[in-house]
């Protein structure tokens, strides 16, 4: 990865350039990483800070949202105060990663154009580690936009593997 430090910007800045409708990955990233964002509970948020990796408490059975767009993170997790939500990481994935968790995800509603039929999209969404899902992103006010938000829930080790 080219670099492990934030690039920051004001919000006007990064608003003048962003799509205001549509649904979009809207992400820090470069050819080697992209960096997405979770909220914890404060033993496992700073597990993780602390060592550099998830453990102690994280399982990986359970599904965990990552959002590429921080201010959608900060959102959906009220700004660091709902329960089990006040650690917030920003986590460098691997740009082969990221994309191959995009690869695998499944809509977590029924698409005709990726699955036949309901049956066809119920047996891959039982046997995915990834779960795709588009929601009305919003402005720092807390106010919706048209714009669309993408989170990815991981289950299980797709996050894990690098490659």
């Amino acid at each position: 990865m080219t670099s492990t430090r934030l690039a920051l910007e004001p919000f006007s800045d990064q608003r003048a350039r962003w799509p205001t409708t549509g649904r979009h990955v809207l992400a820090q990233f470069d050819d080697q990483a992209v960096v997405v964002y979770q909220a914890y509970r404060p033993a496992i948020g700073q597990f993780a800070a602390g060592h550099g990796y998830f453990g102690g408490e994280f399982a990986l059975g359970r599904m965990s949202w990552v959002k590429p767009n921080f201010l959608w993170m900060m959102f959906r997790s009220g700004w660091g105060t709902k329960d089990g939500q006040e650690v917030v990481l920003a986590v460098w994935l691997r740009r082969a990663g990221f994309d191959h968790i995009l690869e695998a995800a499944v809509p977590s509603s029924h698409d005709p154009h990726r699955h036949a039929d309901r049956a066809a999209w119920q047996a891959a969404v039982a046997s995915s580690e990834v779960r795709l899902q588009w929601d009305p992103d919003h402005g720092p006010s807390g106010a919706p936009v048209e714009r669309r938000a993408v989170q990815l829930g991981l289950r299980g080790p797709v996050g894990t593997d690098p490659t």
